[in-house]
């Protein structure tokens, strides 16, 4: 802040913030209400090609552009950016026959972006403009226009790209939804393409990822004593233990918080069997279901624990809520 400028008051500031995003907003309901079947065209012929989108702007546009491009990419349709500039010393090359080019500029006058529009119709590649002139020689030029104009940008001189910018980058959305549905893409295809993110985790992560495997699964037979429960429960550390029948297969659980309610009601501790205050037919899931099912079925039944069984009933693992904190599933 210069030395001699007073601070401003917080109720400018608030004003212009709002005044700012009202014209932003009002730009993109303006947008919304000119959408025709140029959009549709412009979302079959993607659909069409058998390469890329490739996205190209210049500044501020091209900021955008590369937004664009990495959400086209994360939602089933494979983009790349190309910066117009270095197009016209060599990038060009990265541009073939099966791709579709996607240029945007408000002006649509940009000397870098206008420069390479010749060769790329003369490659006979899609050409989609969005720009905010359609009239402009990119507009001309253009196999499908997308018309991004807007009344004023939100900087109070109506210089600087602000509105502008906004209706590019929700253009650049519509299209990716609109694509994103007709190729049938779902949440797991997002996850997959995002292994990294909490989506991923909570979409990848099966329950054999995160489980104690079953060396590490507490439990113990039907005959088995209170002492000898609690010694697995203890070693362990899952704060509850499968009772299996002969074969392996768990038919009850039995908690420490059962343990308590035993205390609390007096019941003799030294006579009871695991078979005698077990919980039976206790929760169970499959080592290939995903570990957020896992998540919902503790959530759902009020358990903190849930066992692993395969796919002849027999326990192979186990996992509590803490398993799934640690995988960051929950």
């Amino acid at each position: 802040m210069p030395p001699n400028a007073s601070e401003p008051a917080a109720d400018r500031l608030l004003a212009l913030a709002r005044d700012a995003l009202s014209i932003e907003a009002q730009a993109v309901l303006a947008m919304s209400e000119r959408l025709d079947a140029r959009f549709a065209d412009a979302v079959r012929r993607i659909l069409a090609c058998p390469g890329r989108v490739v996205v190209t702007g210049m500044g501020k546009s091209g900021h955008v552009g590369r937004k664009i491009a990495a959400t086209l990419a994360s939602t089933g349709t494979p983009a790349m950016f190309v910066h117009p500039a270095e197009a016209s010393h060599g990038d060009l090359g990265m541009i073939t026959a099966s791709d579709v080019v996607l240029a945007i500029s408000n002006s649509g006058e940009s000397d870098e972006l206008t420069a390479i529009v010749p060769l790329i119709k003369r490659m006979g590649v899609p050409l989609l403009a969005m720009t905010g002139r359609p009239q402009s020689t990119l507009g001309r030029h253009a196999d499908v226009v997308l018309d991004t104009r807007v009344d004023k940008e939100a900087c109070p001189h109506n210089l600087a790209p602000t509105a502008s910018t906004t209706a590019q980058m929700a253009m650049g959305d519509a299209l990716a939804v609109a694509l994103l549905d007709a190729r049938g893409f779902k949440a797991d295809d997002f996850a997959r393409s995002h292994p990294g993110g909490a989506l991923g985790r909570k979409l990848l992560t099966l329950v054999s990822d995160v489980m104690r495997p079953a060396d590490q699964a507490p439990q113990v037979g039907l005959d088995a004593t209170l002492p000898q429960m609690m010694r697995e429960i203890s070693a362990k550390g899952l704060g509850a233990t499968a009772v299996v029948d002969a074969s392996g297969v768990p038919v009850g659980i039995f908690t420490d918080g059962d343990l308590r309610r035993l205390i609390e009601h007096g019941a003799d501790l030294q006579s009871v069997t695991a078979a005698q205050v077990m919980h039976p037919r206790p929760r169970t899931i499959r080592p290939e279901a995903l570990a957020v099912e896992a998540a919902e079925l503790m959530e759902t039944h009020r358990i903190n624990s849930v066992l692993v069984v395969d796919a002849d009933g027999r326990l192979c693992g186990a996992l509590n809520n803490h398993d799934l904190m640690r995988a960051k599933v929950i």
